[in-house]
């Protein structure tokens, strides 16, 4: 690591401060993240974050602030992960499969637009033409209404 920070130092400081600065936030966030199973104390977690914060405001990079942002809005849910070291990966994993699995409907949400192509469509499949009714299938279709 002191390598690194030797190299980025090494470089104009509007080039090496911002991604100095990044690396160190990232290391904070994944000190933070790295106490999940170990059952760390409040204090040690409050440190740690409250580290992690200050880095990022100290940076002044919108990107860093975003983080601390989405960090703070998903404080709940990484609490419980460090807490329990329990996540919903598996699930997601599960959800991205069948999103991505053909054939799928896709209801459109409120708010947004409807889908550009038909529903009932497959592009891995050819379209085919409905089967026609022949004699054996009409006489069935019959049999089943008089039941």
């Amino acid at each position: 690591m002191a390598e690194i920070e030797g190299e980025l130092k090494g470089l104009p400081k509007r080039i090496g401060e911002p991604i100095l600065a990044a690396w160190h936030a990232k290391e904070d966030l994944l000190d933070l993240l790295a106490t999940a199973r170990t059952h760390p104390n409040r204090k040690d977690i409050a440190d740690l974050l409250c580290r992690f914060y200050r880095r990022c405001a100290e940076s002044g990079l919108p990107e860093l602030e975003g983080l601390a942002t989405t960090v703070q809005t998903w404080w709940p849910e990484i609490l419980a992960f460090i807490r329990t070291g329990i996540t919903k990966a598996g699930s997601e994993g599960t959800n991205r499969d069948q999103d991505r699995r053909p054939g799928r409907v896709r209801l459109p949400q409120p708010g947004q637009p409807a889908a550009t192509r038909p529903l009932c469509h497959d592009p891995a499949r050819p379209r085919t033409s409905c089967p026609s009714l022949t004699s054996l299938t009409r006489d069935v279709a019959i049999r089943l209404r008089a039941s």
